[in-house]
């Protein structure tokens, strides 16, 4: 992908400019489950296993498992996203919805994404997040308070990263 974007203008490229953090040991990911008392669905614990710890992929890039992204100084909106996801017992609560909520979110957003895990950023408070627990455990929705609601962006994590790969 990153010798057919040379100048790094497909959406989010100059943010991750297609490098991939190196994989994480399975004894972090474990002790990342143990100290958030939940289990990361599959496919996307094998990708921080074998793949990498972010950053290349969808929207501004894939947010690492474990570490903050390198301090150089400036703030993105990020940060306070990424940290209120590690808040203790934030991960482990029950996922709020048993359905998808299309339009405009009526409800404080953070209080929707209990029992997710933010995994990039699109832009103008859009997020991308990985259902953890209960019935839609695994899945991917996409969070957009302001015009699409909290909906299903794919199936898994391996589906939704794949289409990022095969986008032109």
């Amino acid at each position: 992908m990153a010798a057919q974007d040379r100048r790094l203008e497909r959406f989010g490229a100059s943010t991750h400019r297609y490098e991939s953090a190196p994989a994480l040991p399975e004894a972090e990911i474990r002790a990342f489950e143990e100290s958030h008392g939940i289990n990361l669905p599959p496919e996307y614990r094998s990708f921080v296993a074998q793949v990498g710890n972010g950053p290349a992929g969808p929207g501004h890039g894939l947010m690492p498992l474990t570490l903050p992204r390198p301090d150089d100084g400036e703030e993105w909106a990020v940060d306070d996203e990424w940290n209120e996801d590690r808040l203790p017992g934030r991960l482990a609560a029950p996922f709020p919805l048993n359905e998808p909520l299309p339009g405009r979110v009526a409800a404080s957003a953070d209080e929707l994404t209990f029992g997710t895990l933010m995994l990039a950023e699109e832009g103008c408070g859009s997020y991308i997040r990985l259902i953890l627990n209960g019935p839609r455990a695994g899945e991917v929705w996409r969070i957009d308070p302001d015009w699409g609601g909290f909906v299903p962006a794919a199936p898994g994590f391996h589906t939704w990263y794949s289409q990022w790969l095969q986008c032109p």
